[in-house]
């Protein structure tokens, strides 16, 4: 019976193992998931309690948010004077649906107000700094280019590609490919969303996850290097840009470019300045120049 026990248990033991194993989410690898049941596979958000739909995008709020999470785990010294990047990668605020909350502030007190996408569209202030509400980034605008020794495509297979792994790997409806214009090396994406309804990826999530996947650094569970193939040829990608355009312009106030319009009409003033004296000290030696001349004829 002993030996038999030990094959059962042996058994049970696999099949659990298995199912944790089966218990990932494919489009988060930073999701903690946990085998809660029968064929029950939960995920959240590592160092919150948000769960995850693992068959969608995640927000691009939450990523960063998780993003933050091994930098906090180890922390180092900080130096006095350093300074903090808040444009680039932060701990955002995040509303319960995922979506960024319209006001951002980071631990220096210092505040700024986003759009959908979690970019900066107001000067920074301080704590008291309001923002109305979030205004949604309705165009995106992708620009990449491949690599020279790649062999150029044809326009339509490029379209055709782009389309299908935008499709196929981040969930996002044809309909909101705008245009696709390649003129090689450069490839031109345009991604335009009006609204976004309950059951479609946001744009700005979709442009987030290829970013990352662009940068090998895949959100996917995977990990898996982006390979994007045109009729069987690889497109390897060089170089990305990425460009938001809101509903609303951007609020920054005019500061730098009073002051640099400031720096500008002083300049202008200074030179009319100078060029004024100099024609004033030039008229004053011909003049004194001139009645020298004179005197010296009267004594002759």
């Amino acid at each position: 019976m002993e030996p038999l026990f030990g094959v059962v248990l042996a058994l049970i033991l696999a099949v659990a193992s298995a199912a944790n194993d089966s218990c990932t989410c494919a489009t988060n690898k930073w999701a903690v998931c946990a085998q809660d049941g029968p064929g029950n596979c939960t995920c959240r958000l590592e160092g919150s309690d948000h769960p995850v739909d693992c068959s969608t995008l995640t927000s691009k709020c939450f990523l960063m948010k998780a993003e933050m999470m091994p930098l906090k785990e180890k922390r180092l010294w900080r130096p006095p004077h350093g300074l903090l990047d808040s444009d680039g990668i932060y701990n955002p605020d995040c509303e319960e649906s995922g979506a960024f909350k319209a006001r951002q502030c980071n631990q220096s007190s210092t505040c700024w107000c986003v759009n959908t996408a979690g970019v900066r569209r107001t000067e920074k202030g301080g704590r008291s700094l309001r923002c109305s509400e979030l205004v949604r980034t309705r165009w995106i605008y992708i620009e990449l280019t491949h690599k020279r020794n790649s062999n150029a495509f044809h326009v339509a297979d490029v379209t055709r590609a782009l389309t299908q792994l935008f499709e196929s790997r981040y969930k996002l409806r044809p309909k909101y490919i705008a245009a696709i214009k390649y003129d090689p090396p450069l490839i031109q994406i345009r991604l335009h969303q009006n609204k976004k309804p309950r059951w479609d990826v946001d744009i700005a999530d979709v442009a987030y996850y290829f970013e990352k996947d662009v940068n090998n650094d895949s959100v996917f569970h995977s990990n898996s290097k982006l390979t994007v193939s045109v009729n069987g040829d690889a497109l390897a990608i060089e170089k990305l840009w990425i460009y938001y355009v809101d509903e609303k312009p951007p609020e920054f106030c005019m500061r730098q470019l009073a002051a640099g319009i400031s720096a500008v009409v002083t300049v202008v003033l200074l030179t009319a300045g100078v060029g004024i004296a100099v024609l004033l000290i030039l008229r004053w030696q011909r003049t004194r120049t001139y009645k020298k001349f004179e005197c010296k004829e009267m004594r002759e």
